[in-house]
């Protein structure tokens, strides 16, 4: 049995901190007694007595554990930390505590999962990269990739190499992200490569929207916005975005948690046909996720002090926020912006359980 596991991914937002949330679970769901760790953190949350990164948090609320920094995230690499270790490595022991951490951890659990950080070479900077950690721990890695046949495999080749040369022992690989009506070609092709390299294929996840929806909160800090109404809001869910005020019913009959785009010469238009189609059609769940207005110079501090159809939009407690970059710019700024799992997406947790459940195998390693 291996009674440690380091994750790790072949670049950044390919899935790791989901998958980690689903081998984590599955392993628990064996009764078997499971620790977490993230031993390299690059982006960390002040808690005020607790400075810890920000999956490490995650995971104590997900599996409801008291969080310690020593134990959970021994070491943060926050601003100014990699340029003052090149200059004065004397100063840090960051092995040490990464080693402290691990050796009470694994007194006190069955198995430890270590998430990785970032591509497998995060770290070199300070002589711990992930290969060097998961050396280090003496843990089994589980390589997480993005979807696909060709460059799926170039990309697992080039970046288990660093795992071999320091002969770390590979425990499977997670193919993620790939479109479901090619799946059983990936699990063939990718696998049949994986047979030939010794390494087993654990599963194949399908692309999941759900996983790459936004909350209102993370569309206000792509666009730099201010909330004007309803903040209480902000962890609704974005599942689709349409811009301009003519809002047509289809619009709503087809797409749910709908994210309005509108300029605010046009807000109030906007809403009035919003209104309209409540009073048509009261049947329908017409609620919007949220709305993002637009304007320049002044606008702003006018919507602050009135609010066209405020009513309304206090009434079905719409997230209404201000951007002073235009309906282009917002679109691009929310379609560029990276989502991830945090604590104010449970059901992205939940839904990553289940896709580790129904799609990935480790009854050989447990």
């Amino acid at each position: 049995m291996h009674d440690r596991i380091y994750v790790a991914a072949t670049s950044q937002h390919v899935g790791k901190t989901t998958s980690t949330l689903g081998i984590v679970a599955a392993i628990r769901n064996k009764n078997l007694n499971v620790g977490y760790c993230k031993p390299l953190g690059q982006e960390f949350v002040d808690l005020g007595d607790l400075k810890v990164d920000k999956d490490a948090l995650l995971f104590s609320k997900t599996m409801n554990f008291e969080l310690s920094a020593e134990l959970h995230s021994p070491v943060i690499l926050g601003r100014g930390v990699t340029t003052s270790f090149l200059q004065h490595p004397e100063r840090y022991h960051f092995a040490d505590e990464v080693m402290n951490a691990s050796q009470k951890l694994q007194e006190m659990h069955d198995v430890v999962v270590y998430e990785g950080t970032g591509h497998p070479g995060v770290g070199s900077v300070i002589d711990l990269s992930n290969a060097d950690v998961a050396k280090m721990l003496g843990a089994s890695v589980i390589m997480v990739v993005e979807g696909g046949i060709g460059n799926t495999i170039d990309r697992l080749n080039t970046n288990l190499s660093l795992f071999r040369e320091k002969d770390v022992p590979i425990a499977g690989v997670i193919v993620n992200k790939v479109i479901p009506d090619k799946s059983d070609r990936v699990r063939d092709l990718v696998g049949g490569k994986l047979d030939q390299w010794g390494i087993p294929m654990l599963g194949v996840l399908p692309y999941d929207k759900t996983l790459a929806n936004p909350i209102m909160e993370g569309i206000r800090l792509a666009v730099d916005g201010v909330v004007i109404m309803n903040g209480h809001n902000l962890d609704n869910k974005v599942e689709n975005i349409a811009s301009g005020s003519l809002i047509e019913k289809k619009e709503f009959d087809d797409l749910q948690n709908l994210l309005l785009i509108v300029s605010y010469r046009r807000l109030e238009s906007a809403i009035e046909s919003l209104q309209e189609i409540d009073r048509k059609h009261p049947d329908q769940d017409l609620k919007l996720a949220g709305i993002i207005v637009n304007g320049e110079n002044e606008f702003i501090d006018e919507l602050q002090r009135h609010v066209p159809c405020g009513d309304y939009i206090m009434m079905n407690e719409i997230p209404l926020i201000a951007t002073q970059l235009d309906t282009y710019g917002s679109a691009i700024k929310i379609n560029r912006m990276e989502v991830k799992i945090n604590t104010r997406t449970p059901w992205k947790a939940r839904r990553a359980v289940e896709l580790i459940k129904d799609h990935v195998n480790l009854d050989g390693l447990f």
